[in-house]
């Protein structure tokens, strides 16, 4: 025969389950992890933007086709397509993967930004708006690890 739990048993292990309801205290508790979530679906929107943008300097060049460019160029450019789209994607989903490949193409934007200053438009403030995002990135996902545990 099934055991059947009673109902006051059964609602209390449902409650643990799925909390639907106006949980103040279980809310603020998860405040980092909903700011890191969004942090990571704007960064998302804007990394999206750059690749879309590398992406039409490959496919309909303004000036000078890609075939044309410096080598070490054309390679960052669709390198840079590839990676800040795939990064937008993990980011998009709020994935570890995401937060990864974002932290690999925005670090490798600045060190190509560092070198060659007019590779993205905006040069410099492009590198500083990008270190920014790291270390705002680097403190909501410090402060939602710590209100998990």
């Amino acid at each position: 025969m099934m055991n059947f739990l009673r109902a006051s048993q059964r609602d209390d292990k449902n409650a643990e389950l799925i909390d639907l309801g106006p949980n103040s205290e279980h809310r603020q508790s998860e405040q980092w992890g909903f700011l890191l979530v969004v942090f990571m679906r704007v960064v998302a929107v804007i990394w999206l933007m750059q690749g879309l943008m590398l992406w039409k300097v490959i496919l309909a060049p303004d000036q000078v086709p890609l075939d044309a460019l410096p080598a070490p160029v054309a390679t960052a450019i669709a390198f840079f397509a590839v990676a800040d789209l795939l990064a937008a994607v993990g980011l998009w989903l709020a994935s570890a993967w995401g937060g990864v490949l974002w932290l690999f193409s925005a670090c490798g934007s600045i060190i190509v930004i560092l070198f060659v200053p007019e590779f993205h438009a905006g040069g410099f403030l492009m590198a500083l708006l990008s270190l920014v995002l790291i270390v705002v990135y680097f403190f909501l996902t410090w402060n939602a690890a710590q209100e998990r545990e």
